[in-house]
Formats: structure tokens, C-alpha cells, sequence
């Protein structure tokens, strides 16, 4: 590589570019892989999901009628979808946890957040009396 030092940016610029290029190819042919793992991890569980089906429908078809086991059968399906649904619904709601700065010194990650207007000693429920304008606090008698 020769360099030219008018053309130094340029041929900086173009080498980080090559450099980041290939970077993103190599991270990307591996996240294809990876996907066309979980696809087909994916299609084996939803094949042998239906033979799992078919099994129970088989065996309790021994007993029942052929209709009483299908109903039995797509029942449970629907009521394991329902509470799949409701679970990822619920954990999808639940609000995150306020957890310190991870960078913030003297304080250990996962501890909470304490806002820095309470004064040492008050516990952080307790709230704070009103205050008047100029920060003292409202007399609240008259």
C-alpha cells in the first residue's frame, strides 16, 4: 500500500471501511447460521409436536369415540395456547426495575436507586413536607 500524504484520509477512510465491511459480512454469514439453526430446531418441534398430538389422539381413541378424543385433545391445545399467551402477556406488562447506573462509582450493580434529594437518614417512602417558594418548609396552620 502506498500512502501519499495529501491522500492520507482518503486511504484512512477507505481501509476503515473495508475493515468495518468485512467485519459486518462475517458477523452476518454467522447470525444466518444461527438462524437457520433456530428454523430448523423450530420445524422439528412443531413436527414432533403433531406427532405427540396424533399419539394422545390415538390412545384416547382406545376408550372414547373418535370425535370425544379429538375434542379432548384440541381442548388441551387451546387451553395450553391460552395460558402460553397469558404468561407472555403478563411478563411483557411487568414494569422493569429501576437499578443503578452500572458505571457509577461506589455503588454495586443491582443496587437501587435512591433519588438525591432525600435527606440521610429519611426512609425513601416517606414523603417530604410541602415547601414554600423559596425551598422552606409551607406553613400549613394558617
Amino acid at each position: 500500500m502506498e500512502t501519499n500524504l495529501p491522500n492520507l484520509p482518503e486511504q484512512l477512510s477507505q481501509v476503515v471501511r473495508d475493515a468495518i465491511r468485512d467485519e459486518l459480512r462475517e458477523q452476518t454469514r454467522k447470525q444466518r447460521h444461527a438462524a437457520r439453526m433456530y428454523a430448523g430446531a423450530g420445524a422439528a418441534g412443531l413436527y414432533g409436536g403433531a406427532a405427540l398430538t396424533a399419539f394422545l389422539l390415538l390412545v384416547l381413541a382406545l376408550a372414547l369415540p373418535y370425535w370425544a378424543a379429538a375434542l379432548i385433545v384440541a381442548v388441551l391445545l387451546l387451553g395450553a395456547a391460552a395460558l402460553l399467551s397469558r404468561s407472555a402477556r403478563s411478563s411483557r406488562s411487568a414494569p422493569p426495575e429501576r437499578m443503578a447506573a452500572p458505571l457509577e462509582p461506589g455503588v454495586p450493580p443491582g443496587a437501587p436507586v435512591v433519588p438525591p434529594n432525600v435527606p440521610p437518614g429519611v426512609p425513601p417512602g416517606v414523603p417530604e413536607p410541602p415547601r414554600g417558594p423559596l425551598g422552606a418548609p409551607h406553613d400549613t396552620t394558617r
